[in-house]
């Protein structure tokens, strides 16, 4: 039966602190500034393949904003042979899964060809999609890959809403029909609910819309600044910081209460309560894992991650000219974030306790809003302008950066170290 265990999260065992796994975390950067000239080795674990230029709907939200492609019209999609040829030569590099998104992935000309490559090649498999062409044939496909786990995109808990998001009449019925579909070869998906002034007193029916169809979990996306998001954003349609962090400690102190679902919001982990993170129950914490993974575009460049559809600058290559080992060996801006994460990061992830495990949470993102990869995430520097912050998960006087003399003492929601040289 396939597992539903999502890609990038992450859990760790331990009480309503930071204990010294923790503090474990955060050795690898301090040993690599220490020892200077020591060479680590990073895996590519994980490729992301923005398989299709064009998308079935017309979100208004998306931070990659695909071409709208509808009957009649169709936009590039990755060619089959190169895609392949990525495979073969990721994996001595240390590929284990793909994840497979766009635009919109099941919108491949030749979807069924990719998932029996990734099922021949023995690749977990990660794929988002929004559920409208999700037939019971494809799903069947899915199920037959190693450790599959689908999300589905559910903006609304009817019709009416799911469609003023997602901007195609008829969408909602066709994406919980895509629901189904995987529910009947046994997955338990995700559903995954872009949060904004429009929907969000709709959270807790998408959990028991969730509940009902047989999903295995929901994820309330922070919609981002970026591309469609942008303007999102500058209309007030996308709720303002002071609404965001306290629909992020509802979602943890109430939402999460009333279901026996797992629940996850992507506000930034700084916000979280450690308990529901880190504790007996806790769900683990939402990390990116930038220093193991390369995205693929629709047209074979190789890029950052999605990012690269709108920021040429992230963009490394092409996968016809350039051989994958020399691009994930020498590219300089994989590079410099494999040096500088997270002891280079500036304002509020600067100061952060959480710095070394959260890697600024979207170096993407970051990089959009300002064109440095160490800026701040926005999330938190407008948390901390406004006040709204949290003051135990910054660094305070006579604590020590970096991971030196650490002295981890399990008191609720603080790291007490031992005074000492920065």
């Amino acid at each position: 039966m396939p597992q539903a265990i999502p890609g990038g999260w992450r859990k760790a065992a331990g009480r309503d602190c930071l204990t010294a796994e923790i503090a474990e975390m955060s050795k690898p950067s301090v040993k690599k500034m220490e020892k200077e000239g020591e060479s680590r080795k990073y895996p590519l674990n994980q490729i992301y393949f923005y398989l299709t230029e064009g998308c079935n709907l017309r979100c208004r939200h998306c931070w990659i904003a695909p071409k709208y492609q509808g009957k009649g019209n169709s936009y590039p999609a990755l060619d089959l042979d190169l895609f392949r040829s990525i495979i073969d030569q990721a994996k001595p590099l240390g590929l284990t899964g793909v994840k497979l998104t766009g635009g919109e992935p099941l919108l491949h000309p030749q979807i069924n060809e990719i998932l029996e490559y990734i099922q021949t090649e023995d690749l977990c498999l990660t794929l988002e999609t929004n559920g409208v062409l999700c037939t019971p044939e494809l799903a069947e496909k899915m199920a037959a890959c190693k450790n599959p786990f689908v999300s589905v995109s559910l903006d609304g808990a009817d019709a009416g809403t799911h469609e003023w998001v997602r901007g195609v009449a008829g969408c909602f019925d066709e994406a919980m029909k895509g629901v189904r579909s995987l529910v009947d070869v046994g997955f338990r998906p995700q559903i995954i609910m872009s949060v904004m002034r429009h929907n969000k007193d709709q959270m807790e029916q998408i959990v028991r819309l969730a509940e009902s169809m047989g999903a295995g979990s929901v994820k309330f996306n922070v919609v981002q600044p970026t591309a469609r998001g942008e303007k999102l954003h500058e209309s007030g349609e996308a709720l303002n910081i002071e609404e965001l962090v306290e629909l992020g400690r509802w979602v943890d102190d109430t939402l999460s209460t009333k279901t026996n679902m797992n629940i996850y919001h992507s506000h930034p982990m700084a916000f979280r309560p450690l308990g529901k993170m880190f504790g007996e129950n806790g769900d683990g914490c939402s990390v990116c894992g930038v220093l193991g993974i390369l995205g693929v575009l629709a047209d074979g460049s190789y890029a950052l991650c999605g990012i690269g559809e709108t920021v040429p600058d992230l963009v490394f290559g092409h996968a016809a000219t350039d051989p994958l080992e020399e691009v994930w060996n020498n590219t300089s801006v994989l590079l410099e974030l494999r040096e500088g994460l997270p002891h280079r990061l500036h304002g509020i992830c600067s100061d952060c306790l959480m710095k070394e495990i959260c890697l600024g949470s979207c170096i993407a993102q970051n990089y959009y809003k300002t064109k440095s990869m160490w800026a701040p995430y926005w999330f938190c520097e407008e948390a901390r302008k406004r006040g709204l912050f949290p003051e135990a998960r910054m660094f305070q006087e006579g604590i020590i950066r970096d991971g030196r003399n650490y002295d981890m003492v399990q008191a609720p929601k603080v790291v007490r170290v031992k005074s000492g040289s920065a």
